[in-house]
């Protein structure tokens, strides 16, 4: 057993955190949370400790591009030429390669306070198309190599296994991208039957429509059904450029979200990710279909993707999380403060959002939407615990609470980690593992040879 003292504790019950917070851990799980409790044999931490965190929507190799793709803008570059410097990417991976740059990435999101991540994974195969085999047997290494790197980085890993079946709307894949598809989706479904007997217990596996520009009609519903027989985390990208509905409405007469409907792949156990560009009735459709929306900010800028409309979503029911996507910023509290400070934009006022609701997104709503029963200090919880300093040059003055983290807070200021009742960032010791995983993401790139 262990225990430490929290000196503030938010417990997830409003804007205030509570102090001087005893837990207790053991096997994995907190076994005592207890407001007022003693701080006999307990590790003090000082600062605002807050449940981990939940990274709903991530790309891991895209980390390979940050800050190497902005010069194209300079000549008009958008959504579209960005997307041709990833397929360069893509095509460079290895098994070896993808461990290497997956753990070094899995750790930075843990030094910033992030204890799971739902991985919306399409890099199956060979770059000719060729399935990764050990004496001619499936052995999916490229997925092995991602579930590999999580455990190693101590993240809880939800695996989105992504169909990925045309180049764009009734056009065949390309060359760039025969890597990332089967065949067909009962080829999809083949291979995620074999893969789920190949995984560790504690690895969630998921499906993913990667979108409607991907997946055709006829195919969504082997994806949607598979995913509900297994009552699976399901997540989607959706309407995340307008070229998309376009594209969609010329050939099927239907908005992706309708289509999406109609395939049954719409329920309580559905994310979608980005909806950007949504008509009223796409909005109304989610909302009554009990969907989570897992948001984006620091990449839909990143790409000029465009500013969702979050709070009409929410307003209609879907519940709010957030991911890091393309990894342009690994910084949940970015992704929170950017939420509503584009809301404020758009509309010119404030208050969309209370600081506990965003809170609540990067945590127990995130958790959930990855199939996880996570995100809260409570006793029978998984022990994750993040504790943000109260004394650095952006946090100093604000008051203990979920304001200080969504409106002051960085990712740097994040001075201890726990996961599963395991240290991962050490009070005092969050330079040193800054500095390591620098070093350790700059040889994976560097493996990697991206232009």
């Amino acid at each position: 057993m262990s225990a430490w003292l929290l000196e503030h504790a938010w417990l997830g019950d409003g804007a205030h955190a509570t102090p001087l917070v005893r837990v207790e851990v053991e096997g994995g799980r907190f076994t005592r949370v207890e407001p007022g409790g003693s701080a006999d044999g307990a590790i003090h931490l000082p600062g605002l400790t807050i449940p981990g965190l939940a990274n709903t929507h991530s790309h891991v190799f895209h980390r390979a591009l940050r800050a190497r793709t902005d010069d194209d803008s300079a000549g008009g570059g958008s959504f579209w030429t960005w997307r041709t410097r990833m397929y360069d990417v893509a095509q460079r991976l290895t098994p070896e390669r993808l461990h290497a740059l997956a753990r070094a990435t899995y750790r930075e999101m843990v030094a910033a306070g992030i204890t799971a991540v739902g991985e919306f994974h399409y890099v199956h195969h060979r770059p000719d198309g060729s399935p990764y085999a050990t004496d001619g047997v499936p052995d999916h290494a490229m997925e092995q190599a991602v579930v590999a790197a999580a455990a190693e980085a101590g993240i809880a890993l939800t695996l989105l296994d992504t169909c990925y079946l045309t180049g764009g709307v009734g056009e065949p894949l390309t060359p760039e991208q025969v890597r990332f598809g089967d065949g067909d989706a009962d080829g999809w479904r083949r291979r995620v039957e074999d893969l789920a007997t190949r995984l560790p217990a504690e690895v969630v596996l998921g499906a993913a429509i990667h979108s409607v520009r991907a997946v055709p009609p006829a195919a969504l519903p082997v994806v949607a059904d598979w995913a509900a027989e297994h009552a699976a985390p399901l997540h989607v990208h959706l309407s995340e450029q307008p070229a998309e509905n376009a594209a969609a409405l010329a050939a099927w007469g239907r908005t992706p979200t309708a289509l999406l409907a109609e395939a049954g792949a719409l329920g309580s156990r559905t994310t979608v990710v980005h909806a950007t560009h949504l008509t009223p009735d796409d909005i109304s459709t989610l909302g009554a279909a009990g969907c989570a929306l897992s948001l984006c900010p620091t990449t839909e800028r990143d790409l000029a993707d465009g500013i969702g409309p979050a709070r009409a979503l929410v307003d209609a029911g879907v519940r709010l999380t957030l991911g890091s996507d393309a990894h342009a910023v690994i910084d949940l509290f970015e992704e929170a403060r950017a939420t509503e400070m584009h809301e404020r934009l758009r509309s010119g006022r404030r208050g969309h959002w209370t600081p506990a609701a965003l809170l609540a997104a990067l945590t127990a709503d995130g958790h959930a939407a990855l199939g996880r029963d996570a995100g809260r200090i409570a006793v029978g919880q998984p022990a994750d615990l993040v504790t943000v300093s109260l004394h650095t040059p952006r946090t100093a003055g604000a008051a203990p609470g979920a304001a200080a983290v969504v409106h002051a807070a960085t990712a740097a200021d994040v001075t201890f980690v726990l996961t599963r009742g395991e240290v991962r960032v050490p009070h005092g010791g969050a330079a040193g593992v800054a500095a390591e995983v620098g070093a350790e993401l700059a040889g994976a790139i560097e493996q990697l040879g991206v232009r």
